[in-house]
Protein backbone atom coordinates (compact mmCIF):
# COMPACT_ATOMS: atom_id res chain seq x y z
CA UNK A 1 0.00 0.00 0.00
CA UNK A 2 1.16 3.80 -0.63
CA UNK A 3 1.20 7.37 1.49
CA UNK A 4 1.86 8.96 -0.57
CA UNK A 5 3.41 9.54 -4.44
CA UNK A 6 5.26 11.88 -6.54
CA UNK A 7 7.49 12.65 -3.76
CA UNK A 8 11.67 13.72 -5.09
CA UNK A 9 13.65 10.93 -3.26
CA UNK A 10 12.17 11.57 0.40
CA UNK A 11 14.11 10.16 3.50
CA UNK A 12 13.30 10.17 7.05
CA UNK A 13 9.89 9.87 7.89
CA UNK A 14 9.39 11.46 11.48
CA UNK A 15 5.62 12.31 13.10
CA UNK A 16 5.70 16.11 14.38
CA UNK A 17 4.67 15.70 18.11
CA UNK A 18 1.86 18.74 18.39
CA UNK A 19 -0.61 17.37 15.87
CA UNK A 20 1.05 13.35 14.42
CA UNK A 21 1.58 14.97 11.11
CA UNK A 22 4.55 13.82 9.10
CA UNK A 23 7.35 15.83 8.11
CA UNK A 24 10.25 14.18 5.80
CA UNK A 25 12.85 15.40 3.72
CA UNK A 26 12.97 15.21 -0.48
CA UNK A 27 16.54 15.41 -1.52
CA UNK A 28 16.04 15.52 -5.33
CA UNK A 29 15.74 18.93 -7.05
CA UNK A 30 13.37 20.67 -7.47
CA UNK A 31 11.57 19.83 -4.16
CA UNK A 32 14.99 19.21 -1.84
CA UNK A 33 14.10 20.34 1.39
CA UNK A 34 11.44 19.64 4.35
CA UNK A 35 8.11 18.79 3.51
CA UNK A 36 5.17 18.66 6.04
CA UNK A 37 2.44 15.69 4.69
CA UNK A 38 -1.17 15.47 6.47
CA UNK A 39 -1.75 12.83 8.97
CA UNK A 40 -3.79 11.10 5.90
CA UNK A 41 -1.29 11.45 3.53
CA UNK A 42 -4.04 14.27 1.15
CA UNK A 43 -1.72 17.02 1.53
CA UNK A 44 1.99 17.78 1.08
CA UNK A 45 3.45 21.28 1.33
CA UNK A 46 6.62 22.10 1.26
CA UNK A 47 7.92 23.77 4.29
CA UNK A 48 11.56 24.69 3.28
CA UNK A 49 13.39 24.33 0.65
CA UNK A 50 17.37 23.74 1.25
CA UNK A 51 20.03 22.08 -0.39
CA UNK A 52 20.07 18.76 0.13
CA UNK A 53 18.65 17.57 3.16
CA UNK A 54 19.33 13.80 4.29
CA UNK A 55 17.71 13.74 7.95
CA UNK A 56 15.47 15.49 10.55
CA UNK A 57 14.50 15.35 13.63
CA UNK A 58 11.53 17.49 15.35
CA UNK A 59 11.94 18.62 19.18
CA UNK A 60 8.86 19.38 21.51
CA UNK A 61 9.33 23.20 20.48
CA UNK A 62 8.40 22.89 17.48
CA UNK A 63 11.71 23.09 15.76
CA UNK A 64 12.77 20.88 12.82
CA UNK A 65 16.52 19.84 13.16
CA UNK A 66 17.98 19.12 9.75
CA UNK A 67 20.79 17.82 8.67
CA UNK A 68 21.82 19.50 4.95
CA UNK A 69 25.04 18.87 2.61
CA UNK A 70 24.80 21.07 0.06
CA UNK A 71 26.55 23.23 -0.42
CA UNK A 72 29.07 22.02 2.29
CA UNK A 73 27.01 20.06 5.28
CA UNK A 74 25.36 21.18 8.27
CA UNK A 75 23.38 20.77 10.79
CA UNK A 76 20.27 23.52 10.51
CA UNK A 77 17.79 24.39 12.48
CA UNK A 78 14.25 24.54 10.68
CA UNK A 79 11.05 26.63 12.07
CA UNK A 80 7.53 25.18 10.19
CA UNK A 81 7.11 29.20 9.01
CA UNK A 82 9.74 28.09 7.06
CA UNK A 83 13.02 29.96 8.44
CA UNK A 84 16.24 28.22 7.83
CA UNK A 85 19.44 29.00 9.54
CA UNK A 86 22.74 27.01 10.09
CA UNK A 87 23.06 26.47 13.31
CA UNK A 88 26.99 24.01 12.96
CA UNK A 89 29.10 23.48 10.28
CA UNK A 90 32.20 21.61 12.40
CA UNK A 91 32.19 19.63 15.54
CA UNK A 92 35.79 19.91 17.15
CA UNK A 93 37.28 21.87 14.82
CA UNK A 94 36.70 19.37 11.82
CA UNK A 95 34.34 20.10 9.20
CA UNK A 96 31.24 18.03 8.51
CA UNK A 97 31.37 15.80 5.40
CA UNK A 98 28.29 14.26 4.72
CA UNK A 99 25.99 14.35 7.29
CA UNK A 100 22.77 11.80 6.92
CA UNK A 101 20.92 10.60 10.34
CA UNK A 102 20.37 11.73 13.54
CA UNK A 103 18.38 11.21 16.50
CA UNK A 104 17.38 12.28 19.74
CA UNK A 105 19.15 10.83 23.12
CA UNK A 106 18.05 10.56 26.69
CA UNK A 107 20.36 13.32 27.59
CA UNK A 108 18.45 15.76 25.10
CA UNK A 109 21.25 15.95 22.97
CA UNK A 110 21.29 14.99 19.23
CA UNK A 111 23.43 12.27 17.82
CA UNK A 112 24.16 12.87 14.56
CA UNK A 113 25.84 10.64 11.58
CA UNK A 114 28.34 11.61 9.46
CA UNK A 115 29.20 9.32 6.75
CA UNK A 116 32.61 10.67 6.19
CA UNK A 117 33.22 11.61 2.32
CA UNK A 118 32.30 15.11 0.57
CA UNK A 119 28.96 14.50 -1.35
CA UNK A 120 31.03 15.43 -4.57
CA UNK A 121 33.37 12.86 -3.71
CA UNK A 122 30.49 9.90 -3.75
CA UNK A 123 28.47 10.95 -6.07
CA UNK A 124 29.90 10.73 -9.50
CA UNK A 125 27.81 11.90 -12.36
CA UNK A 126 24.25 11.04 -10.69
CA UNK A 127 25.32 7.78 -9.44
CA UNK A 128 27.86 6.48 -6.43
CA UNK A 129 31.12 6.20 -7.25
CA UNK A 130 32.45 2.88 -8.72
CA UNK A 131 34.91 2.71 -6.11
CA UNK A 132 32.43 2.63 -2.73
CA UNK A 133 33.79 -0.84 -1.71
CA UNK A 134 37.59 0.62 -1.45
CA UNK A 135 37.17 4.17 -1.04
CA UNK A 136 38.81 5.83 2.02
CA UNK A 137 35.93 7.18 4.45
CA UNK A 138 36.25 9.03 7.79
CA UNK A 139 32.85 8.49 9.11
CA UNK A 140 31.90 10.17 12.24
CA UNK A 141 29.11 10.15 15.25
CA UNK A 142 28.40 13.01 16.96
CA UNK A 143 26.68 14.12 20.26
CA UNK A 144 25.57 17.44 20.15
CA UNK A 145 24.56 20.04 23.20
CA UNK A 146 21.86 22.11 21.28
CA UNK A 147 21.76 24.46 24.55
CA UNK A 148 25.62 25.34 24.50
CA UNK A 149 25.66 24.84 20.68
CA UNK A 150 29.37 22.23 21.16
CA UNK A 151 29.80 18.84 19.76
CA UNK A 152 32.17 15.68 20.69
CA UNK A 153 33.33 13.55 17.85
CA UNK A 154 32.24 10.03 19.39
CA UNK A 155 33.72 7.55 17.02
CA UNK A 156 35.16 7.96 13.47
CA UNK A 157 36.87 5.98 10.99
CA UNK A 158 33.85 4.10 9.86
CA UNK A 159 33.27 3.21 6.09
CA UNK A 160 30.25 5.65 5.26
CA UNK A 161 28.19 6.12 8.69
CA UNK A 162 24.20 5.90 8.11
CA UNK A 163 21.20 4.98 10.46
CA UNK A 164 21.10 6.00 14.27
CA UNK A 165 18.40 5.03 17.01
CA UNK A 166 18.19 4.10 20.49
CA UNK A 167 17.14 0.76 21.61
CA UNK A 168 14.89 -0.29 24.62
CA UNK A 169 17.91 -1.30 26.44
CA UNK A 170 19.20 2.53 26.49
CA UNK A 171 21.94 2.15 24.29
CA UNK A 172 22.89 3.60 20.86
CA UNK A 173 22.83 1.81 17.39
CA UNK A 174 24.56 2.77 14.50
CA UNK A 175 25.16 1.07 11.24
CA UNK A 176 28.12 1.02 8.86
CA UNK A 177 26.62 1.37 5.25
CA UNK A 178 29.68 -0.03 3.24
CA UNK A 179 30.17 -3.35 5.51
CA UNK A 180 26.56 -4.03 6.66
CA UNK A 181 27.32 -3.74 10.16
CA UNK A 182 25.09 -2.64 12.95
CA UNK A 183 27.65 -1.36 15.92
CA UNK A 184 26.08 -0.77 19.90
CA UNK A 185 27.52 1.91 22.06
CA UNK A 186 26.65 1.54 25.56
CA UNK A 187 25.21 4.09 27.86
CA UNK A 188 25.21 4.28 31.44
CA UNK A 189 22.58 7.19 33.11
CA UNK A 190 22.16 8.54 29.87
CA UNK A 191 25.23 9.48 28.39
CA UNK A 192 27.88 7.47 26.42
CA UNK A 193 29.89 4.49 28.46
CA UNK A 194 31.92 2.61 26.16
CA UNK A 195 33.78 1.96 22.75
CA UNK A 196 31.27 0.71 20.12
CA UNK A 197 30.73 -3.09 19.85
CA UNK A 198 29.61 -5.39 17.01
CA UNK A 199 25.64 -6.03 17.05
CA UNK A 200 24.53 -7.28 13.91
CA UNK A 201 24.91 -7.30 10.19
CA UNK A 202 22.05 -6.87 7.67
CA UNK A 203 23.62 -7.34 4.37
CA UNK A 204 21.93 -10.25 2.20
CA UNK A 205 24.40 -13.27 1.77
CA UNK A 206 25.33 -13.61 -2.11
CA UNK A 207 24.12 -10.38 -3.03
CA UNK A 208 25.18 -9.59 -6.58
CA UNK A 209 22.96 -6.49 -7.86
CA UNK A 210 24.69 -3.67 -6.97
CA UNK A 211 25.45 -0.97 -4.53
CA UNK A 212 23.52 -1.70 -0.99
CA UNK A 213 23.74 -1.40 2.48
CA UNK A 214 21.34 -0.50 5.83
CA UNK A 215 20.25 2.91 6.20
CA UNK A 216 17.67 4.41 8.05
CA UNK A 217 16.38 2.33 11.02
CA UNK A 218 14.07 2.12 13.95
CA UNK A 219 13.06 -0.24 17.12
CA UNK A 220 9.74 -1.40 17.14
CA UNK A 221 8.16 -2.18 20.67
CA UNK A 222 9.47 -5.83 20.54
CA UNK A 223 12.36 -4.92 21.26
CA UNK A 224 13.31 -6.04 17.30
CA UNK A 225 15.68 -3.46 14.99
CA UNK A 226 13.84 -2.99 12.04
CA UNK A 227 16.53 -1.69 9.58
CA UNK A 228 15.89 -0.32 5.47
CA UNK A 229 18.39 -2.64 3.22
CA UNK A 230 18.79 0.39 0.71
CA UNK A 231 19.23 -1.41 -3.32
CA UNK A 232 17.79 -4.83 -1.82
CA UNK A 233 14.65 -3.64 -1.67
CA UNK A 234 13.76 -4.86 2.11
CA UNK A 235 13.27 -4.07 5.93
CA UNK A 236 15.46 -6.57 7.44
CA UNK A 237 14.08 -7.48 11.12
CA UNK A 238 17.09 -8.10 13.75
CA UNK A 239 16.13 -9.76 17.18
CA UNK A 240 17.86 -8.94 20.36
CA UNK A 241 21.02 -11.93 19.56
CA UNK A 242 22.07 -9.87 16.45
CA UNK A 243 20.45 -12.01 13.97
CA UNK A 244 18.47 -11.29 11.09
CA UNK A 245 15.09 -12.75 11.53
CA UNK A 246 12.89 -12.13 8.39
CA UNK A 247 12.44 -9.56 5.86
CA UNK A 248 9.79 -7.09 4.72
CA UNK A 249 10.16 -6.94 0.90
CA UNK A 250 9.22 -2.81 -0.45
CA UNK A 251 7.63 -2.25 -3.79
CA UNK A 252 10.47 -0.22 -4.49
CA UNK A 253 14.48 -1.35 -4.56
CA UNK A 254 15.83 1.57 -2.27
CA UNK A 255 14.13 2.41 1.24
CA UNK A 256 16.08 5.35 2.90
CA UNK A 257 14.35 5.40 6.54
CA UNK A 258 11.36 3.80 8.19
CA UNK A 259 8.56 5.17 11.58
CA UNK A 260 5.31 3.34 12.78
CA UNK A 261 1.91 5.55 12.50
CA UNK A 262 0.77 7.16 15.64
CA UNK A 263 -1.55 6.08 18.59
CA UNK A 264 -0.58 1.84 18.23
CA UNK A 265 -0.15 1.73 14.65
CA UNK A 266 1.51 -1.25 13.25
CA UNK A 267 2.12 -0.12 9.91
CA UNK A 268 5.52 0.76 9.48
CA UNK A 269 5.50 4.63 6.96
CA UNK A 270 8.92 3.65 4.79
CA UNK A 271 10.44 6.49 2.60
CA UNK A 272 11.53 4.72 -1.01
CA UNK A 273 14.64 7.18 -2.94
CA UNK A 274 13.76 5.45 -6.16
CA UNK A 275 9.66 5.58 -7.09
CA UNK A 276 9.28 8.48 -5.02
CA UNK A 277 6.85 7.41 -2.27
CA UNK A 278 6.29 6.39 1.15
CA UNK A 279 4.87 2.94 1.42
CA UNK A 280 3.30 1.44 4.24
CA UNK A 281 3.92 -2.57 5.57
CA UNK A 282 2.56 -4.36 8.38
CA UNK A 283 4.07 -5.45 11.02
CA UNK A 284 3.75 -7.27 14.79
CA UNK A 285 4.30 -4.33 16.68
CA UNK A 286 4.37 -0.31 17.36
CA UNK A 287 6.49 1.96 17.85
CA UNK A 288 9.31 2.12 20.76
CA UNK A 289 9.07 5.83 21.94
CA UNK A 290 11.37 8.29 20.79
CA UNK A 291 13.06 11.45 22.51
CA UNK A 292 11.78 14.46 21.08
CA UNK A 293 14.39 16.68 22.91
CA UNK A 294 13.56 16.17 27.03
CA UNK A 295 14.43 13.74 29.27
CA UNK A 296 11.51 11.09 28.20
CA UNK A 297 10.71 9.37 25.04
CA UNK A 298 7.60 10.05 23.65
CA UNK A 299 4.95 7.55 22.88
CA UNK A 300 2.19 9.53 20.30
Amino acid sequence: MIFVKGLGAPETPRLLPSDKSWLCVEMAPPRSGVTHISRDGGEVVAVARTGLPQGLAPDLDGVVWVLNDDPVATLMRVTLDGGVEVFMDEVEGKAMLLTNDLCFGPDGCLYVTDSGMIMSDWVVDGAVGPDYETAIFDGRVYQIDLATGSGRILDDGIRFTNGIAFGPDGHLYVNEMISGDIFRYPFAGGAPAGQRESFANVMSEGWSGGFHGPDGMGFGEDGRLYCAVYGEGNIAIVGPDGRVEERITTEGPNPTNLAWGPGGDRRLFVTEHKLGQIELHETDTTALPLYYGGPRPVRL
